[in-house]
């Protein structure tokens, strides 16, 4: 079986004739904003909008003023959705309740042609948009078989995803793995941890969780017990080794965190709980810049320049320095984003947080550092306190504001612009 959820089993004939029949009432376009959060009609959407040669765009979130800025990006595009949601623009195509069905013959698409547009979430600035092709998806898709494999063996995995489809490492895992690899998928996107124990109820052995450091975490603290599992795999946002020890534990399971982004796809591998160093995929190369890093593939068409700073070690493998974005120097003392941000984390009572640095105001050379701060049971001037004890005053957070949650999107990411907004800036 391609799909299997709470209610429906669906084989690959079926699903060919799905994208068939749903390509053929998709309206003339150019790119279509691929919206569905159920993930099997979100493939057959997928592969449609495709067998029809138009883009999928696929926004960093289904939020309104997201998927707005998206289609005021490009001509002639729609939206395309499982669900007639609230907001939908006048003109989308909601797929109907039955998915139509049409023989022919077997889907195929030319390895240059473009298939869909990703958007980066905007945790550093203006979402950026990535081009991909299908050969390219090919390419990057037998890459991350590979780093997998090993997990299952030779069984057919059985894949439960938390995360959505629309961001890269969701299409990668959660749409692209099951499409073109001896994979099963489970059809929902299950959120709470109880949720979580269902849907891999629902599938067979091999198991394979698909999910982010945040949605983990939340597995681990909330002490359910889930089916036995073959992995777990986790990418988004830096997965700690205290966290992946304790899943390892709680859940009797290895997990491997993924390391790419929306411009590179996955490039690399690790044990986080016991290992520091990354491992390149096969085909990989890094080459150190001044800036950041430049990521040499054969799924790329050219090489592509992240900010992230690395330190190459024998075997194919690296080490992440951080970001140049994050270095600060203040008053002759440095330190890194990251590193403060962690700090802060680790504060009793502090249940989320994050610091970044705010754009300079008149006069000054150098911006503030500002936090936001989850700590229900704490205060602000007592958080700051304790932070004194292991932080250079220059890099205490002023201001530090205590918030409810912090604005993270769908993977666990923090947009920028929402942070900003919360600090009142």
């Amino acid at each position: 079986m391609l799909v299997v959820g709470k209610d429906r089993s669906v084989d690959l004939l079926t699903f060919f004739a799905h994208v068939r029949g749903v390509a053929a009432l998709l309206p003339p376009a150019e790119h279509a904003i691929n919206l569905c959060d159920d993930r099997y009609r979100f493939l057959v959407a997928f592969c449609a909008v495709a067998l029809r040669g138009q883009v999928n765009l696929l926004p960093s979130s289904r939020a309104h003023a997201v998927v707005a800025d998206v289609q005021q990006r490009y001509a002639q595009t729609y939206c395309i959705s499982d669900d007639a949601l609230d907001q939908l623009p006048a003109d989308s195509f909601v797929l109907p309740a039955e998915l139509p069905q049409l023989d022919g013959e077997l889907p195929k698409l030319a390895n240059d042609q473009l298939v869909a547009i990703g958007f980066t979430s905007g945790s550093t600035g203006t979402p950026s948009a990535n081009s991909k092709t299908w050969g390219s998806f090919l390419a990057s898709t037998a890459q991350n078989l590979q780093a997998l494999q090993s997990l299952w063996g030779d069984a057919q995995p059985a894949l439960v995803a938390t995360v959505p489809s629309q961001h890269m490492y969701g299409m990668e895992m959660a749409v692209l793995l099951p499409l073109l690899a001896p994979a099963t998928l489970q059809a929902g996107r299950p959120f709470f941890p109880q949720d979580v124990v269902l849907a891999l109820q629902q599938v067979q052995a091999p198991r394979v969780l698909i999910t982010t450091p945040v949605h983990l975490k939340a597995l681990v603290e909330s002490g359910v017990e889930l089916p036995p599992l073959a992995g777990i795999v986790t990418a988004t946002a830096p997965l700690s080794q205290e966290l992946a020890a304790a899943a390892e534990q709680a859940f009797a399971t290895e997990v491997r965190e993924m390391f790419g982004s929306t411009e590179t796809c996955i490039f690399a591998r690790r044990r986080t709980a016991s290992e520091l160093a990354w491992s390149l995929l096969p085909g990989v190369r890094l080459e150190p810049q001044p800036d950041g890093t430049r990521v040499h593939a054969a799924h790329l068409s050219a090489p592509v320049c992240l900010a992230d700073l690395v330190e190459l070690l024998p075997g194919d493998r690296f080490v992440l320095r951080g970001r140049r974005a994050d270095l600060l120097e203040i008053a002759g003392k440095r330190a890194s984003l990251g590193d403060l941000t962690r700090k802060l984390q680790a504060v009793p009572g502090v249940v989320d947080a994050v610091v970044v640095q705010l754009a300079p105001e008149p006069g000054h050379a150098v911006g503030r550092i500002a936090a936001l701060v989850v700590a229900p049971d704490r205060e602000e001037a007592d958080i700051l306190r304790e932070l004194r004890e292991f932080m250079d005053p220059v890099f205490l957070p002023r201001p530090l504001r205590k918030v409810a949650v912090l604005p993270r999107n769908d993977t666990g990411k923090l947009p920028r612009d929402a942070v900003l907004a919360l600090l009142g800036h």
